[in-house]
């Protein structure tokens, strides 16, 4: 009976690849290994994910995560509660797609005002600081990626800048001090970026752009869920600080949750001196030096020197062609070149098959890693030389050798997508995707890191401070799988660290057509991808591309993570294949998106993952 049993469970495989996979070949040593396989844990590294987790200060992403034993375990009774309903809006003059409503209102009323994309993007970016400031503010960074209605497009880079008195071996002791206090800090340099943006392509005078959000700083805002469910997470560590405790924590001593009416006054003046007298006031002068004695009264080493010397770099983008679409992102620092690496490689296959899914899914994470892979190699390209890394991720030869490594029957451990450094992962970010009524067109994603940066807010400025020297390698510390971090991300005095963010503008027949970034650290790059593919390669509207569950690998750790409701049969395809699986019991990543459909109509769509509001008109 034993062996009549084997062999059916031969024949149940041999079905469901010819029925679901649509192939006629199979993989002789998984069948083989199907019953042996089928009950035990897919996390066949569950020691080294234990360490890892343990030695990662931020691991408490991973209470929110079930590991998947057998296939029983797949949590489908929850599906219906974590649906995603992304709000979505139609216009024809100008559209704006942000995290936060209020946010999306007021870059809105920029456009309506005569405002250009630019000027829109500003405004929403500067209130984002105040309403969603444990994501981003001035005390940041990012990128921002503009394409001009003729076609032409840049990359604004206002990455944080590492001090002049870092050095590399500055956290060797204790890498604790790269995720908080004054020590965390880079150069901020997100005012400096709005201010060439705004030289380059603003229509509406500076101040203009800061007055909602003085108001709203000054006579009170409500907690929004985003920023009250990061207020509870960080409680116990925001009441350290003087001025975030005074910020964020009620007389009685609770602290604000969502709903709750906020004020940030000394943030309010702050502003109106910025909006007054130009980002020379936060750079130097009075606002300059009270940062500076904050950041070093908390064991920073940011200089006056370091905040007058900041600039910000005008880059080009990285383009590559994906079939009849044209894909323009952000260069390095920026992870722009491993989507470019994803696309490459699968362009090369007929994605949009939908008899053969399963096996697209697992071939787009096999493009993932090796995607990853890639990035492990980039860095400032003012610091090292990234070109032959570029070069990789612009080249369709180089990503057909990679497509003769991916086996569509099995996935292989990290070694074998040649990563020999580890993969650095940022954490929170905020994007944002503008387009005015002359087509000038802006995805812009901005960060502090992680919730509320180094925990340091002055109580004098109101600014809260990036910890984006986290960022950075760190050397002579190892991951749990005994790599070393990433020599060519290493800190160096007035070097920009490696991010994910990655803000795209996708062109077609010369015209735009959508205009999308995500937060999320390094799941920006996978959840970008995956609604894209779904648009462009299985016909989904934007609010259904956003919508649907997403999937996640990275590469390190050797595990794929997933939403709730992601379909089981794929799932099981790819235990099939020996992947491992995490069931998350949160959502991965925040689109926000805008299509230029063919008939002229602008469509917004903010993702419903983090309860965002698009506006149009």
């Amino acid at each position: 009976m034993s062996l009549l049993n084997y062999y059916l469970s031969i024949l149940v495989i041999s079905a469901y690849y010819f029925c679901v996979e649509g192939s006629s070949t199979l993989n002789v040593d998984l069948k083989l290994k199907y019953r042996k396989n089928q009950d035990q844990k897919i996390i066949q590294n569950s020691k080294i994910f234990k360490k890892s987790v343990n030695d990662n200060l931020e691991s408490s992403e991973y209470k929110n995560q079930t590991r998947i034993k057998k296939f029983s375990n797949l949590n489908y009774n929850i599906k219906e509660k974590y649906l995603v309903d992304s709000a979505q809006t139609f216009g024809t003059n100008g559209a704006v797609a942000t995290d936060e409503p209020t946010c999306s209102d007021i870059g809105i009323d920029v456009l309506r005002d005569g405002g250009s994309a630019i000027d829109a993007a500003i405004a929403s970016a500067i209130c984002i600081g105040l309403l969603n400031a444990h994501s981003s503010g001035i005390g940041g960074g990012g990128f921002m990626v503009i394409r001009t209605a003729n076609g032409h497009s840049e990359m604004i880079d206002f990455r944080e800048t590492a001090p002049s008195a870092a050095t590399e071996n500055m956290y060797e002791k204790n890498n604790t001090l790269a995720k908080y206090t004054g020590l965390s800090s880079g150069v901020p340099g997100e005012l400096r970026g709005f201010q060439l943006a705004h030289k380059r392509y603003g229509r509406l005078s500076w101040k203009r752009l800061f007055e909602p959000t003085i108001i709203l700083a000054k006579n009170g805002y409500k907690i929004g869920k985003d920023l009250g469910k990061a207020l509870s997470i960080r409680e116990k560590r925001l009441k350290r600080d003087p001025g975030l405790k005074r910020a964020y924590f009620k007389p009685n001593g609770e602290i604000m949750k969502y709903n709750d009416v906020g004020k940030r006054e000394s943030f309010a003046r702050t502003l109106q001196q910025i909006a007054e007298f130009g980002p020379d006031s936060f750079y130097k002068g009075d606002i300059a030096e009270s940062m500076v004695k904050c950041i070093q009264d908390n064991g920073g080493i940011l200089s006056l020197n370091d905040f007058s010397n900041y600039e910000p770099i005008l880059r080009p983008t990285s383009v590559i062609n994906y079939k009849d679409r044209k894909i323009i992102t952000s260069s390095s620092p920026g992870s722009g070149p491993v989507l470019s690496t994803f696309f490459n490689i699968l362009e090369g296959y007929n994605m949009e098959n939908r008899n053969n899914k399963n096996v697209s899914i697992h071939r787009m994470l096999e493009a993932f890693k090796f995607g990853f892979s890639l990035r492990s190699h980039l860095a400032d390209p003012e610091y090292i030389n990234v070109t032959d890394t570029i070069s990789k991720s612009q080249s369709k030869d180089f990503a057909a050798k990679l497509r003769t490594k991916i086996s569509d029957n099995k996935t292989h451990s990290y070694q074998y997508y040649d990563l020999d450094n580890d993969i650095k992962t940022d954490h929170i970010t905020t994007h944002l995707s503008v387009i005015d009524k002359d087509g000038l067109a802006v995805s812009l994603t901005s960060t502090i890191n992680l919730y509320f940066g180094s925990s340091v807010m002055d109580p004098i400025t109101g600014v809260i401070f990036n910890n984006e020297m986290d960022d950075f390698s760190i050397p002579g510390i190892k991951n749990a799988f005994g790599l070393p971090q990433s020599k060519e991300n290493n800190i160096a005095p007035g070097k920009r660290p490696l991010s994910s963010m990655s803000p795209t503008i996708i062109e077609k027949d010369g015209h735009v057509e959508f205009i999308l970034g995500a937060s999320g650290g390094t799941r920006i790059l996978t959840a970008t991808t995956q609604v894209l593919l779904n648009m462009l390669e299985y016909g989904k509207s934007l609010k259904e591309a956003i919508d649907m569950p997403r999937i996640h690998d990275q590469l390190i750790p050797e595990i794929i993570e997933f939403e709730p409701g992601y379909p089981k049969s794929i799932l099981e395809s790819l235990f099939y294949r020996k992947h491992n699986t995490a069931q998350n019991n949160y959502y991965l990543s925040a689109i926000q998106a805008i299509h230029v459909q063919k008939d002229g109509i602008l469509c917004a769509v903010s993702d419903g993952r983090k309860g965002g509001v698009p506006r149009a008109y």
